[in-house]
């Protein structure tokens, strides 16, 4: 797939807003205000799937969601509407995603790396050959420039969103999405 980076740029998009909108899909319209057991039901695959675009392994995913969630649960009370809980999850689940990346890095340099294509048959059954190099091309992508791109095609959030969830400028969410979506054309492209 080679191409210039504006095809690369609709590639992440079309790929990561396909599973958007599975996601989306999927997710009921509660008739009356969440409590917590509504949002898990209603949030929860969808934080996995984000939690598996940054950390590449569904195990792993699982476990940064649930333990998004037990914080949600314990700081219940201090919190303003649901919009304001998805966005508690949504950045819970950022960090706690870049706290098993740096673990991961720390035990590598102590035991030699390993190959291991972690990703779920399901997930990536449901998307076309293009698509699927895409998924494994973000996977090679540094922390942020992938949690930026994943926050922006997947996420569906605006550069200030992004800058308030990974605790960047917006000129920093910029120009990193703009060097992701230029390494994904080499990755893709070759």
């Amino acid at each position: 797939m080679a191409g210039d980076s504006h095809s690369v740029e609709r590639s992440v998009e079309q790929t990561l807003g396909q599973l958007r909108a599975l996601d989306s899909a999927s997710m009921e319209i509660p008739a009356r205000p969440l409590n917590l057991e509504d949002l898990y039901r209603q949030q929860r695959m969808r934080m996995v799937r984000l939690a598996i675009l940054l950390v590449d392994d569904p195990a792993t995913a699982e476990d940064v969601v649930q333990e998004a969630f037990t914080g949600l649960y314990r700081n219940w009370s201090g919190l303003r509407d649901a919009k304001a809980a998805i966005g508690y999850l949504r950045t819970a689940v950022v960090n706690g995603s870049r706290s098993v990346l740096r673990r991961r890095k720390t035990a590598r340099e102590y035991q030699p790396p390993h190959q291991a294509d972690a990703r779920s048959a399901e997930s990536l059954a449901m998307l076309s050959a293009e698509h699927q190099a895409v998924v494994v091309a973000l996977g090679k992508l540094p922390r942020r420039q992938r949690e930026v791109l994943v926050l922006r095609y997947y996420g569906d959030l605006s550069e200030a969103e992004i800058a308030e969830v990974t605790g960047v400028s917006r000129g920093t969410v910029k120009s990193t999405a703009s060097r992701g979506l230029e390494a994904l054309q080499k990755l893709v492209g070759n």
